[in-house]
């Protein structure tokens, strides 16, 4: 497949934003604004994957989520901090006593990027009829959206009806019913039920704003050609090498002390697949951080931080509880996972401990229990994750289950395909070996590793092709919902070669259903997240997956950059990121 290059702005633009770096290496490319931040610079990252999907309604891996969260942007949004939701293009909003109408009032002045597609190239402003137009196109059926299921599908009034209308080619007269323009600033959503947590769906990608001219020139070039309204435009895209953001010179937001955001000249992301290489690129100052220490360096790199001097260290290490969940799953319809023994006997029959101890270096932490990885921020608020019982490492259990199941000794299992994706590093790989390994040793089973592209990987598994796979699950917010979601049988559909994003392992049960959406309904939080532990309860008891590990965020990041606080999402958001000039930063 041949790259695709695509330029947005002037040569100049870009000669100029790609020959300026990264950091601050010298004042003449910073200057000083007030209460001591600096501007300037371009901020360098690495994904070892490349991006799949840049249009909203089509984001639905982390790669395309981090380059497009710098691009667009919605009523509300996560902060980077404590990923509390906070106002961004609404300044207010106010719900009625049961958390079933939302009013939001927008801020004026908010202009899309400058683009083609609008007349002189000049961008304009935001309204609510914009968000209206995309929330419409968000309920419609085409196989470019996947954001519908997890953001109004059963929620909004009228989101379910119109999405119908649109699969059967007759669109309802004024789209979702649901969502309202009461005036050019002030926009109306209206819930089937009340759900306080409306405003986690709002922070996600197909809750996004772009203007309906970038549709109607572009269409599915939407996947690389952006116009939104965030503090960074796209300059340059040439896929599986460079993705190149610059400054958003028109952005609305100032911070506390005057200062018009953001503060960096842009952002750049590579595609190096090897870890190693991005360390090398890191250690060289030519990245300005890296997410995930290579497992072979873990040890290493944990004890260099931990002896070196406050004031003379080689970089930063950032670390936190992570709410994401590494996990195998199987294709439950289909032999021979569809028996619920053998995938019990797939869980039992892995050690967790020892992957975690020897294969991850003690990176991460065993999945012990359900989907929904063990954080006090849950427990705190009512999950209770005693009620989830896990899968401990029993191989004689698994032994037997896989002989109730009619294969004793593996003796007539059929030989299956393990399906990883091929980047970060070795992490997958090495997994996948020594599961392939207990597989063998505990139940007779062969399993054969097939590595292929992430792309394809994805495709493969969400439409019913592949029996066996690697996937992880990182929060869309901070909410058990995000984790659950994954096994509601509403998510299913059809037909085996659809499109199954959301709900890969198509597994289906009508006491999980009952349960999830009893939770999704319950205003009373601690009912509802008691509620949760309960619905993570059957789906572990069911085994539709194999949940491996909990992860945990370590990232290096350089000792100039500031305001790029670590979260339990990894979300990022780049808008007040700032370096300090080098030399600067030496004198503190």
């Amino acid at each position: 497949m041949k790259k695709l290059l695509v330029i947005l702005f002037a040569a100049s633009a870009s000669l100029f934003i790609t020959s300026c770096g990264g950091g601050a290496d010298d004042e003449n490319q910073s200057t000083q604004g007030k209460g001591g931040v600096y501007y300037g610079g371009v901020f360098r990252m690495n994904e070892t994957e490349n991006f799949r999907d840049l249009y909203p309604l089509n984001v639905t891996e982390v790669v395309s989520q981090r380059i497009t969260n710098q691009i667009y942007e919605g009523l509300v949004k996560l902060d980077q901090a404590d990923l509390k939701i906070i106002p961004s293009i609404a300044e207010k909003w106010e719900k009625n006593e049961d958390a079933t109408v939302w009013t939001f009032y927008m801020r004026k002045g908010v202009m899309f990027h400058d683009d083609s597609c609008f007349a002189a190239g000049k961008g304009r402003e935001v309204k609510a009829q914009d968000f209206k137009w995309c929330f419409d196109k968000l309920c419609e059926a085409s196989v470019n959206n996947q954001q519908y299921y997890v953001t109004f599908k059963d929620r909004v009034v009228g989101a379910d009806e119109y999405f119908k209308s649109t699969e059967e080619k007759k669109p309802l007269a004024g789209g979702v019913s649901g969502v309202k323009v009461i005036d050019d600033y002030t926009l109306q959503v209206t819930l089937k039920f009340p759900f306080a947590g409306f405003e986690n769906i709002l922070a996600m990608p197909g809750c996004w704003v772009y203007p309906h001219e970038a549709f109607e020139s572009y269409g599915e070039a939407m996947r690389a050609h952006c116009v939104g309204t965030g503090p960074f435009k796209v300059n340059t895209i040439v896929e599986g090498d460079v993705v190149l953001l610059e400054k958003n010179t028109n952005y609305w937001q100032i911070d506390e002390y005057g200062n018009k955001l953001p503060y960096l000249q842009g952002v750049k992301f590579f595609f190096k697949k090897e870890k190693k290489q991005e360390f090398l690129m890191f250690r060289n100052g030519e990245l300005d951080m890296i997410f995930r220490i290579p497992n072979e360096m873990f040890g290493e790199i944990l004890a260099e931080q931990k002896e070196a001097k406050d004031n003379n260290r080689p970089f930063e290490l950032q670390n936190c509880a992570a709410m994401a969940t590494y996990y195998y799953g199987f294709l439950n319809p289909s032999a021979p996972f569809d028996k619920k023994e053998i995938r019990m006997a797939f869980n039992l029959a892995i050690d967790r401990e020892k992957i975690v101890k020897f294969t991850l270096k003690g990176d991460g932490l065993p999945a012990t229990h359900g989907a929904v990885p063990e954080l006090d921020a849950f427990k705190s608020k009512g999950f209770n994750y005693d009620n989830v019982k896990g899968y401990a490492y029993d191989p004689d259990k698994a032994r037997k289950l896989l002989a109730d199941a009619g294969f004793a000794g593996g003796k007539g299992f059929p030989k299956i395909v393990l399906q990883i994706n091929s980047g970060g590093g070795d992490r997958n790989v090495l997994i996948a070996q020594a599961i392939k390994g207990m597989l063998q040793e505990n139940l007779g089973v062969e399993a054969e590793i097939d590595q292929i592209p992430f792309a394809e990987h994805l495709q493969k598994l969400e439409t019913g092709k592949t029996l066996f796979w690697r996937q992880g699950w990182i929060a869309d917010y901070p909410d058990p919902e995000t984790f659950l979601t994954l096994f509601l049988s509403t998510h299913v559909p059809a037909k085996m070669d659809d499109r199954s994003t959301t709900n890969p392992f198509r597994f289906k049960s009508a006491k999980f259903d009952s349960l999830f959406l009893a939770a999704m309904k319950e205003t009373d939080e601690k009912k509802r997240f008691e509620l949760y532990s309960m619905a993570d309860a059957i789906v572990t008891d069911e085994a539709p997956f194999m949940p491996l590990v909990y992860d945990e965020s370590y990232r290096l990041i350089q000792t100039n950059v500031k305001n790029f606080p670590v979260n339990a999402m990894e979300y990022r958001d780049l808008t007040k990121t700032y370096f300090v000039p080098k030399k600067e930063n030496k004198k503190k």
